[in-house]
Formats: C-alpha cells, sequence, structure tokens
C-alpha cells in the first residue's frame, strides 16, 4: 500500500514497469508472481486437525475429568473410569466435529469466492483468476465485477464502484482518472483508485494492479483482525473458574478427612483413598457433556438459519449480546432501503394492511 492515489497515470506506469497498452509478458507476470505471491488473503487462523483435538481436551473441567478417571482407575471403580471417559470423549467429538466442519466449510467458501478477471498479456486480453494477479497487470473493469486487487485507474466511463464492504458508504462512488485534490484523503475519496473487495456497479474501465493479496486495503484490515488477542467467553471463564474452584475444594476435602483421620488414629493410606474417593464425587462428571450438547443443538438451530459458527461457546457469546452498535448502511443490512408504510393524507397504512385489503 502506498500514495497511489496521489502520482499520475504515467508516474504509476513508470514505478510498475508496465505497459497500459499492452500489460506484462507472460514471463515478467510469473516472475512477479514468485516475488509477492498469491492474490489471496491469508488466514493465520486455521488450525491442524490435532490441535482442534487439543483445544477440547485441555479444558480445566475436562482436565479434571481426566484426573478424577486416573483417581477412579487407581481405586478400581472401572464403572467410574468407563463413565467419565465417555463423557470426557463425548464433549471432545462434539467440539472437534463443530469446529473442524466449520473450518472444511469456511475454506471451500474460499474457494468459491474467487472471481476471475480479464487482463492485458502481451497485448492480448485474457481471463485469468485473481489470485494470478501481480502489481503490474492491467485488469479490465466491468459493471458486476468484482474488484480482484487494489489498482489505480487508468480509464474510467461512467465508471461506479460499491465500496460499503470496505468504508460503509451506502451509496456508489463515482471514480475518475485524475488526481483529487488533497493530501491526506480518507480512503473513500480517492475517487482515482479501486480497492480488493469493492464492487463495480456501473461503467466500465481499466486499473493497473499496485497491491495484492495482504499488502491490499482489505488485506491489511484482515492482518489486524488476526491479530486481536482471543478473549474466553463468559461462559469458558465461569466454567473455568468452576473448575478451579471445585479443584481447590477437592484438595481441601483430602485434605480435611485426612487430617481428622490421623487425629483419630486412623490408617493413612486409607484416609488418602477415602479423601480422593470424596473428592471424586464432588466432581460434575455431566456437566462439560451438558454445556457441549446444549451449545451443539444452538448452533444447529443457527445453521439452519444460515448461521454458521466455528466454535461452539461462540452460541453463547452471541446469546449474551444485548445491544449491537452499527454504522446503519451497508455493513450489516442489505444494503437496499424498502418501504414499510405509507402516511397518505392523514392516514397510516403498513404493508400488512393493504394485504389484508
Amino acid at each position: 500500500m502506498g500514495d497511489w492515489h496521489k502520482s499520475e497515470i504515467n508516474e504509476v506506469i513508470t514505478r510498475l514497469k508496465t505497459d497500459p497498452e499492452k500489460g506484462l509478458s507472460d514471463g515478467e507476470a510469473a516472475q512477479r508472481l514468485a516475488q509477492f505471491g498469491l492474490n489471496e488473503l491469508v488466514e493465520k487462523g486455521s488450525k491442524h486437525p490435532l490441535l482442534i483435538l487439543w483445544d477440547q481436551i485441555k479444558e480445566v473441567m475436562v482436565v479434571i475429568l481426566l484426573a478424577a478417571a486416573a483417581v477412579s482407575a487407581f481405586l478400581g471403580e472401572y464403572n467410574d473410569v468407563i463413565v467419565i471417559m465417555a463423557i470426557v470423549v463425548l464433549n471432545a467429538i462434539l467440539g472437534f466435529t463443530q469446529e473442524y466442519r466449520a473450518e472444511q466449510a469456511i475454506a471451500a467458501l474460499k474457494k468459491l469466492a474467487v472471481p476471475t478477471v480479464k487482463v492485458r498479456r502481451d497485448g492480448r486480453i485474457i481471463e485469468i483468476s485473481a489470485r494470478q494477479l501481480v502489481p503490474g497487470d492491467v485488469a479490465l473493469l466491468e459493471a458486476g465485477n468484482l474488484a480482484p486487487a487494489d489498482g489505480r485507474l487508468l480509464q474510467s466511463v461512467n465508471l461506479r464502484v460499491q465500496e460499503a464492504a470496505l468504508t460503509g458508504e451506502s451509496e456508489a462512488v463515482e471514480k475518475f482518472t485524475a488526481v483529487p485534490p488533497g493530501d491526506d484523503l480518507p480512503l473513500g475519496d480517492r475517487a482515482n483508485m479501486v480497492y480488493m473487495g469493492t464492487v463495480i456497479s456501473y461503467g466500465r474501465g481499466a486499473a493497473v494492479i499496485t497491491d495484492t493479496g495482504m499488502n491490499t486495503q482489505l488485506g491489511s484490515i484482515a492482518d489486524m483482525l488476526q491479530d486481536v488477542e482471543r478473549e474466553q467467553t463468559p461462559l469458558q471463564r465461569r466454567l473455568g473458574q468452576l473448575g478451579k474452584t471445585l479443584a481447590w475444594a477437592a484438595m481441601g476435602i483430602i485434605a480435611i478427612v485426612v487430617i481428622l483421620g490421623l487425629l483419630r488414629g486412623e490408617n493413612l493410606e486409607e484416609l488418602f483413598i477415602l479423601g480422593i474417593s470424596m473428592a471424586v464425587a464432588a466432581v460434575p462428571e455431566g456437566l462439560p457433556a451438558v454445556v457441549a450438547i446444549t451449545l451443539a443443538l444452538g448452533s444447529q438451530r443457527m445453521l439452519k438459519r444460515n448461521a454458521l459458527i466455528r466454535k461452539l461457546p461462540a452460541v453463547e457469546t452471541l446469546g449474551s449480546v444485548t445491544v449491537i452498535c452499527s454504522d446503519k448502511t451497508g455493513t450489516l443490512t442489505e444494503n437496499r432501503m424498502s418501504v414499510t408504510m405509507l402516511d397518505v393524507a392523514g392516514a397510516a397504512h403498513d404493508f400488512d394492511t393493504f394485504r389484508d385489503g
């Protein structure tokens, strides 16, 4: 990313070492592809399946259950071991399945979202995958196209671009090739640029690609989002606190039983086994399974409404939301207005009234 919007067309062409009429040669394009990489957003959050599984096992409550299972096995209570391990396995399967399926679905959506673009290469107009674009490519833009990368406009014929996904502006922005006045212009005022992820809504044009992949404005946003520190959900925090409380309570029970027994002159080994048995009995083995099943059912209901949940605890987080503050234009809405009521001559009529009439 740079100050491309401040530069005249000739200067941009010189800096990028390209030809606006012929574009790059195939050899030069291949060389730049090796230098700059594919034109795609890199997701740092993708996980190996084993890491996804490990995340399900390292929860405090699950660790306590595993400890309880080990103690039960030591005491010869094999029925308890079977029940506890079944709960642990069920909890791990539910969490792993949900997150792994969500990861796969998101990956599939990313593949489907890769557009094609018309570019000039060696004086010919060809259609390539947007992933193969490199800085210096001359891309042709038409109504309905998705801007495949950041670019400086070389040609604009009644060109309008819908930039709501990037700037939140609901109205399509008219584009020009001239350098806009001003020094420190925000993205929405850089009328001689197009940016990855925006939509050509009207007209046609041509742009020389200036930045691709994670070097684009959209890539910068993606990078900042992926660097945000992940926090536990309210439910995870409460379960973690409960697990720690139970662990301390179990240790307290063992200490009390052992101390009181020793004061009465009883055998230390038997007292220790009795204390551990009471501590294991205090652990709510069914709680993690109940929580996981409840969240899984919630995620399935949301999936039926086209809401894909990557992590089960996110269901609970969404349920805790009381107020959503958002710009009203284009970001969360459908970016189009609709009439719900008419007020004619002092009489208000909504659409239900018209349908009933």
